[in-house]
């Protein structure tokens, strides 16, 4: 277990005071890698989240009220904190969701950024003074915060994902309901907390709700306290949470980020080697479980041969097993469900014909790298979602045919494409249909100031920067009378 200043995580933040959840069932956390037990944990009830909503809905009125350089400063002594405690947050990464110290340090620094972007938010709300055709009428809008937010997060990158909507909530002046993945309960939440009440938050602005999502997941959605939820995971999740959210007795604003196929497209005038070198980032960083990682390589027929060639060579090289060890590159996958879900892949590819060019037998939880050759796009491993270190090479025949390859899915997160005309590269990318699309790099991106979010199945929605305080505030028109107003009858 990691060495910690912060103690007791066996208990959870709920209604604005740590205890135990009221679950006569409890929850194991695990270290994906070596299977070490990390705690365990009584899981939270209903009762446990009915509690943490309405304290939520109280709280959320006088941390509204507060000025918003006081708001500011605790974003800001959290941002201190994430630097205090680097090597401490680190570990918990590494050894709750298997990343490798790579990986962790990534997660990590994105959690920051968003934490300090979100510090600008309180600032940067304002409203309008907008024209009026009615004589001596003043016409306002003013931008407000939603209220409470729940926040559900996933597995694969629990400490960013979870923290880019709670940093920017809380900064606008809402409260924040949070129900962490159960693989990782610490980095998705409970951690988080911990940050947040040594910055200053006041009790029951923030609750974490560690419970199971058979008991209180729809709870949760339907719940007639929050305004808002915010979810990161799997379309087939994210579509009932919709339905929940919008199609229930209380209609609720959702920010859906969802599952991902990018391809990332290689055109016959591209650099091979500065591809190669983004491919192989761009699919087995945290082994491949990303929503944005390759999960099609579609390469211009002219280059195919020494595309895969190279690739193969970079691929076969990767150092992996052991996460917390500085040279690994490919650790563990998050449990032995995910393992037998991707082996079930790596069965279903060789029987639709794809070839083995690189691959190797599990160690524990730990896949080696896998590179199928002569896929097609009607095989399972490139119509859906991998999220594991396996990948596919699919050739084109020419630039028409692979923006017809990249576009060939049901998803739109992130994609790429690799041309020595980087505006060849635009144009190229302006006609793949998602919400993000990198010229000459890897779609694995993120940035506290861009718009990050899907078309399609990958959700709706978008995160970070300026897309942030319009998700997580709303308006309200209020006009002025100045002076009787002469009405019709």
């Amino acid at each position: 277990m990691p060495t910690s200043s912060y103690q007791n995580f066996e208990l959870q933040p709920l209604a604005g005071h740590w205890r135990a959840g009221q679950s006569e069932r409890k929850l194991q956390v695990v270290n994906p890698f070596n299977q070490e037990n990390l705690l365990e944990l009584n899981l939270a009830t209903k009762e446990d989240l009915d509690e943490s909503f309405i304290a939520a809905r109280e709280a959320q009125k006088s941390w509204a009220l507060m000025a918003p350089a006081a708001r500011a400063a605790i974003m800001l002594k959290a941002v201190a904190i994430f630097d205090q405690r680097h090597d401490e947050i680190v570990e918990w990464i590494i050894a709750e969701s298997g990343s490798t110290r790579i990986k962790a340090q990534i997660e990590w620094g994105a959690a920051r950024a968003i934490t300090l972007e979100a510090a600008s938010f309180p600032s940067r709300v304002h409203g309008f003074i907008l024209p009026n055709d009615i004589p001596g009428k003043e016409s306002r809008v003013y931008r407000k915060p939603l209220g409470v937010v729940g926040v559900i997060s996933p597995w694969n990158f629990p400490l960013h994902l979870t923290q880019r909507s709670v940093a920017p909530a809380l900064a606008l002046g809402n409260a924040v309901v949070i129900k962490p993945a159960s693989d990782t309960p610490v980095t998705g939440g409970l951690l988080i907390a911990r940050i947040f009440e040594e910055a200053g938050l006041p009790a029951g602005v923030l609750s974490v709700v560690v419970g199971s999502g058979a008991e209180i997941g729809d709870t949760f959605v339907e719940h007639p306290v929050p305004s808002f939820i915010s979810f990161t995971g799997s379309s087939e999740v994210g579509r009932n949470i919709g339905r929940l959210a919008c199609g229930g007795k209380y209609l609720k604003h959702v920010a859906l980020e969802l599952g991902g196929n990018s391809p990332f497209v290689v055109l016959a005038d591209a650099n091979v080697e500065l591809a190669v070198n983004a491919a192989v980032v761009g699919k087995f960083l945290h082994q491949g479980q990303i929503c944005m990682a390759i999960n099609r390589i579609i390469v211009e027929q002219p280059l195919v041969e020494e595309f895969t060639r190279r690739y193969t060579e970079r691929v076969k090289a990767l150092p992996y097993g052991d996460p917390s060890k500085a040279d690994t590159v490919v650790g563990p996958v998050i449990n032995a469900k995910q393992l037998q879900g991707l082996l079930q892949k790596i069965e279903t590819a060789k029987a639709e014909g794809a070839k083995v060019l690189v691959g190797g037998d599990p160690q524990g939880n730990v896949l080696p790298p896998h590179v199928f050759g002569n896929v097609t796009a009607g095989m399972e491993i490139a119509r859906e979602e991998i999220f594991g270190p396996l990948v596919g090479i699919q050739a084109a025949r020419d630039e028409q045919h692979a923006l017809q390859l990249a576009n060939q899915s049901e998803y739109g997160l992130s994609s790429a494409v690799f041309s020595g005309s980087l505006e060849r590269g635009v144009r190229f990318a302006q006609g793949i249909h998602a919400g993000m699309t990198h010229v000459n790099d890897m779609p694995v991106n993120d940035a506290p100031n861009a718009a990050f979010g899907g078309e399609k199945s990958s959700g709706l929605g978008r995160f970070n920067g300026e897309w942030a305080i319009a998700e997580f505030t709303t308006d309200h028109w209020i006009t002025v009378q100045h002076e009787p107003r002469r009405y019709p009858f």
